[in-house]
């Protein structure tokens, strides 16, 4: 970290102080690599929360910052691009000194702007200068077909012409977003959604550092570590990206969806909204979180679904969050002391998945039919990792000798636990999962294996008024 004084109150506060203080500037590019290279070697995690990525994406960014390379991240929709190029302004010195009143955040020792080349060549080593912390030298931008390039690079401000500015003066010129964030960071969201004007004006910024503005040669040696996400497809189909963009990028990095379970879980259990109230009483069963992370991993093989478009990890995270609001649900309407999630609390996803999915056919209410295959495919696939059908003949030959079991998201968890004694073998079934002997988690444990046991074909299974029905 450059050199400042040692209490905050006594930083330098003018060119000279800060001179005398010792400080030295370097660039966004090498402060980035410096403080990478503290933080390996100490072991610092360099993106909290992100799951998944320690293998593959985390060490292409790593070694792109240590080269000193623009990065281009490729990947649909919730890999969490957004969430790691914001986590690159921790790479940044906590503050950084610049001349007072800047636009463009310039070095004090070496500013390129009009405005602070005037102010220094009047006041010398007396010119005042501020501190920028790290969160204010992040700008970001959703490219969308309407942008301009004076909103990326800057435009003549007809107002400073009114006042009297000739329009060959550079200090009529009222900057865009990427010139305001010299010495930090500039993102552009989905890249291929920029115009092709908007992205040849770019390129001199990508390779040269300076831009062009309204036909004047503004001669700005912007210092910008450029990151940019895109679409897989959008980005290699041609027409969308201009070939030369691409090329300026140093590293192009391809993200992924979770790729077990496991991460999908713990991404899921990172980002659900919390309450209080319901963390008190939420009891939430492994073999349930296990289903609904491999609901997503089966939409995202589905070929019902469009795979171009992606499934995000926000399915999973709205699912969780709404299995247990119907969980929440049920023991306000019955007064049950715990919140468990069944397995019929499933339908709720249906709302949830919704909208979040694109199917490859248009056929009108075929929707709802996908998510309840995915939700089967996802419950047999989770029960057959705990359970083999085979060893539960006790318990299907209970229904085979006549009993029927009427279960559902509104019965409540007591009337399974009357239930558990009529179906032999069952007990140590249940005791398996580890869910402890509270009643809502019994009753959760039976539906799981029920709805196992129908899937596999040993028992049947009807719906009647909103519940389920399974007999031999």
């Amino acid at each position: 970290m450059a050199k400042t004084a040692k209490t905050k109150d006594t930083k330098p506060s003018t060119i000279g102080e800060l001179r005398d203080s010792g400080y030295k500037q370097t660039t966004v590019r090498q402060e980035m690599r410096r403080n990478l290279i503290e933080a390996i070697k100490k072991g610092r995690t360099l993106f909290p929360g992100i799951v998944g990525y320690e293998d593959t994406v985390v060490p292409q960014i790593e070694n792109a910052v240590l080269s000193g390379q623009d990065i281009i991240l490729l990947g649909e929709r919730g890999q969490a691009k957004s969430r790691i190029f914001r986590s690159l302004v921790g790479l940044l010195d906590d503050e950084i000194p610049a001349v007072a009143g800047s636009e463009l955040n310039d070095n004090p020792f070496d500013p390129i702007s009009r405005y602070a080349k005037d102010l220094i060549a009047e006041n010398g080593d007396k010119t005042l200068i501020h501190w920028i912390p790290r969160k204010d030298r992040f700008g970001e931008k959703l490219a969308t077909p309407d942008i301009s390039v004076a909103d990326l690079i800057g435009e003549v401000d007809p107002i400073k012409v009114a006042e009297g500015r000739y329009l060959s003066d550079e200090l009529t010129i009222h900057y865009g977003l990427i010139p305001r964030s010299n010495r930090g960071i500039f993102c552009i969201n989905e890249l291929p959604d920029l115009a092709e004007r908007i992205q040849v004006a770019l390129f001199n910024l990508m390779e040269e550092r300076d831009v062009q503005i309204k036909g004047y040669r503004v001669m700005l040696p912007l210092d910008v570590f450029v990151v940019a996400s895109a679409n897989p497809e959008d980005y290699t189909n041609r027409g969308r990206i201009i070939t030369p963009l691409k090329d300026r990028y140093g590293a192009q990095i391809r993200t992924h969806y979770p790729r077990t379970v496991g991460e999908e879980i713990g991404i899921v259990e990172a980002e659900i909204t919390r309450f209080e109230d319901v963390e008190k009483r939420l009891q939430m069963p492994a073999f349930m979180q296990e289903i609904i992370g491999e609901f997503t991993a089966q939409a995202r093989r589905s070929a019902e679904i469009n795979q171009r478009s992606g499934v995000s990890v926000r399915v999973s995270i709205a699912n969780y969050e709404s299995v247990i609001s119907n969980a929440l649900r049920r023991s306000l309407r019955l007064g049950e002391k715990h919140i468990v999630p069944r397995v019929s609390d499933l339908t709720a996803m249906h709302a949830t998945t919704s909208g979040k999915i694109e199917l490859e056919s248009v056929e009108d209410g075929r929707e709802p039919k996908v998510v309840e295959d995915l939700t089967k495919k996802a419950i047999l696939g989770v029960f057959n990792r705990h359970f083999s059908a085979d060893d539960m003949q006790s318990v299907v030959m209970s229904f085979e000798e006549g009993l029927v079991a009427e279960f559902g998201s509104e019965v409540s968890s007591q009337a399974y636990v009357d239930l558990l004694p009529r179906l032999d073998g069952l007990s140590s079934s249940i005791a398996s999962l580890g869910l402890g002997g509270d009643p809502e988690a019994t009753a959760s444990a039976m539906e799981f294996i029920l709805e196992g046991l129908h899937l596999n074909r040993r028992l049947n299974r009807e719906v009647v008024g909103g519940k389920y029905l399974y007999r031999g």
